[in-house]
């Protein structure tokens, strides 16, 4: 059974950090297209960052703030938040799909994407 499942969020001050997990079973997380989509309350669900193999491919909007890493013996995707902003306010789900197109629309709208259930992040100003 496959499954992703987030961690890691909370409240947090302007300018603060936060590290999100997100945990996969039955994916390798180095063998398939994964990323990370963060959805406003009345706003569409964006993608944050995507990871192709060794590329890595992030939303302008979080370019220099944002990392991303993988830690193998863990089967497990984390997203590095530095610096945030109010603007960052949101809850980030993680994504993942097997295939050979590996873009941000193929892991937002193809059926075969699998979900995390979500997790919070509030930043206060």
């Amino acid at each position: 059974q496959v499954e992703l499942m987030e961690s890691g969020g909370g409240n947090v001050q302007a300018g603060g950090s936060l590290r999100l997990s997100c945990a996969a079973s039955g994916y390798r997380v180095s063998s398939v297209c994964m990323g990370w989509f963060r959805q406003a309350p009345g706003k569409e669900r964006d993608v944050v960052v995507y990871v192709d193999g060794d590329t890595t491919h992030f939303a302008d909007s979080v370019k220099g703030r944002f990392t991303v890493d993988q830690d193998i013996t863990k089967n497990t995707l984390y997203l590095q938040m530095n610096r945030l902003k109010p603007e960052d306010t949101a809850t980030y789900y993680c994504a993942a799909r097997q295939g050979e197109v590996c873009t941000a629309a193929s892991l937002k709208h193809s059926w075969s994407t699998t979900w995390g259930q979500g997790t919070q992040v509030t930043v206060s100003s």
